[in-house]
């Protein structure tokens, strides 16, 4: 395990499947909202926690930085872990506790504290600390066997990764050596060791680096190269499908790590709808689970107060498109002009607040009924 923690971030696909998750949890602008009694959403500005959440969870540590972070420990080492500081109670922040120094222990015989919980154990610089389950933001990978802890991708996939990383090294190793393998040396007569290391050195000196070209041998010797072509041993097929291995654990698309041999998807739009589909939304469900759970009184959840990641920043279309989708829910009634034009970074204007569209749409319990209010007044309006 450990040998894999060092090395795992070395491998290729392994880290940009890292980079794509992080980055995309990272984007994604983090909001407490609330249900108004019209059935509307607002955005909760006024809340002790929305600065925290949305903009500096700490007076180091912007936003983006830290979801990315905490998306990066929770897939690297199956657990992430933020200490809720509420120390100074007008302004909590969150600290990133690194997941090596955290020990979780469920204590039903209470001799960490007088109350049976799950307890986290943090070892700091200072000495240990202990955190009772509400003072932890705890998120965790999808594979957990008791459902508090969870286990990391480079654990489920440890041989695959060590393959790929064990590939790398060889093609370095090949460049290296100007991209030729071994070779055997025949002569006749005898050569004590020291003649065989010193005729091996100069051979090596030829043959390495990228200027070699013409290898002197001497008379009465000859050089045969063991070539291995890694075509005929299908290397690129096998890094390749161990590739898709490790970005299928992840729920990385292929074209994320650089893969377009079988794209099929007609639009970057509906690549991106299928990523948040497939992968991003049990992630998100998650971190908005934990959290509100975390900071969100139950009368506050009672009053429809809620959290909730921004998923349109993945998902927007060009201007044009934007546009037009909006010209359509203002005309069907689904949104004012001021909401639209919110939408779009416009101002609010003056009379915008109220809907307007085709007046042409009825309801269809009463479709039909001009015809007959038109019979009964003779055709007079």
């Amino acid at each position: 395990m450990q040998d894999v923690d060092r090395s795992a971030l070395s491998e290729a696909t392994y880290f940009a499947c890292l980079k794509v998750l992080s980055e995309s949890i990272g984007k994604l602008p983090l909001k407490i909202q609330q249900q108004t009694e019209n059935k509307g959403i607002r955005i909760a500005r006024e809340h002790l926690y929305y600065r925290m959440l949305n903009v500096r969870p700490n007076k180091y540590t912007t936003a983006t930085a830290f979801w990315s972070t905490m998306e990066l420990f929770r897939n690297h080492f199956g657990n992430a872990y933020a200490w809720i500081d509420t120390r100074e109670l007008t302004v909590p922040q969150l600290w990133l506790m690194r997941p090596q120094d955290v020990h979780i222990w469920y204590d039903n015989a209470c001799i960490l504290a007088d109350v049976p919980d799950v307890y986290y154990q943090y070892s700091t610089p200072k000495g240990l600390l202990v955190l009772g389950s509400e003072e932890v933001l705890h998120v965790r990978s999808h594979n957990t066997i008791d459902g508090i802890v969870g286990i990391s991708v480079q654990e489920q996939l440890a041989g695959t990764i060590q393959s790929n990383i064990k590939a790398q090294k060889m093609l370095s190793k090949l460049y290296d050596s100007g991209m030729t393998a071994k070779a055997v040396l025949n002569y006749t007569g005898g050569l004590n060791d020291q003649n065989v290391d010193t005729l091996v050195k100069g051979f090596h000196e030829h043959v390495s680096g990228e200027d070699y070209g013409i290898i002197p041998v001497p008379t009465g010797f000859s050089l045969q190269p063991l070539n291995m072509k890694l075509a005929d041993s299908q290397f690129l097929e096998i890094k390749q499908y161990s590739a898709l291995q490790i970005a299928a654990a992840f729920g990385v698309k292929p074209y994320q790590i650089g893969d377009y041999t079988k794209s099929s998807y007609a639009s970057a739009e509906s690549q991106q709808l299928a990523f948040l589909t497939d992968t991003l939304l049990y992630i998100i469900k998650q971190y908005e689970e934990e959290i509100a759970y975390k900071l969100l009184t139950d009368k506050e959840m009672a009053d429809g107060y809620h959290v909730k990641f921004n998923t349109k920043a993945i998902l927007r279309t060009d201007h044009k498109t934007q546009v037009e989708t909006l010209t359509t829910g203002i005309g069907n009634f689904l949104y004012t002009p001021n909401e639209a034009r919110e939408q779009i970074d416009l101002p609010s204007i003056d009379g915008g607040d109220t809907l307007i569209g085709n007046g042409n749409a009825i309801p269809i319990q009463i479709v039909g009924q001009q015809y007959v209010d038109h019979a009964e007044t003779g055709g007079n309006p």
